[in-house]
């Protein structure tokens, strides 16, 4: 099973930096939705995923259906939005099947088109938020809240749960 973050035509590449280095710690995929807001060799981009880039696996889809058409079980993709009325601690990431997980976060600026959120209303995850106050977490921040409980329902595959360093400051 593999988990694939997906991102839809993003425009700020610290964002998608920070994306980045979340993917290679949690050994996620990286979808890339064109076009995107910057030139991966973006010297903002590169910054935010530090030196992590050779960690991770990056797949570009030139539009939405392109990559909609790479997804084997639709059942496995949840849309991300702060329209949707069930929250992201509620859907069922984890599958005695092993199938792989989609997680399809909109643009920052106007989400995901509205034509494709009717038609996937039953895929969308909400982060509980304050509506009065924001109109939505930051991207980034947002990848990491929902992949991290994805994982811990899938009991963290392959990731470490502790680990021993030469200079443990705990020790």
């Amino acid at each position: 099973m593999t988990n694939h973050i997906v991102l839809f035509e993003p425009l700020m590449p610290a964002n998608t930096g920070n994306i980045a280095r979340t993917c290679a710690g949690t050994n996620s995929v990286l979808h890339l939705i064109k076009p995107l807001g910057f030139t991966i060799n973006d010297k903002t981009v590169k910054r935010a995923g530090l030196d992590y880039w050779d960690k991770v696996k990056i797949v570009y889809h030139e539009n939405l259906p392109e990559f909609l058409e790479t997804i084997p079980d639709k059942k496995r993709l949840f849309v991300v939005s702060k329209f949707a009325s069930k929250a992201y601690s509620q859907a069922n990431y984890a599958s005695d099947d092993a199938e792989d997980v989609y997680l399809l976060f909109g643009k920052e600026t106007t989400g995901l088109p509205e034509a494709f959120m009717h038609q996937y209303a039953e895929c969308a995850i909400r982060i509980p938020q304050n509506d009065e106050n924001i109109r939505a977490l930051n991207l980034s921040n947002s990848v990491a809240i929902v992949i991290y409980e994805v994982l811990r329902q899938q009991s963290f595959p392959n990731l470490e749960m502790s680990h021993l360093y030469e200079n443990d400051k705990l020790k």
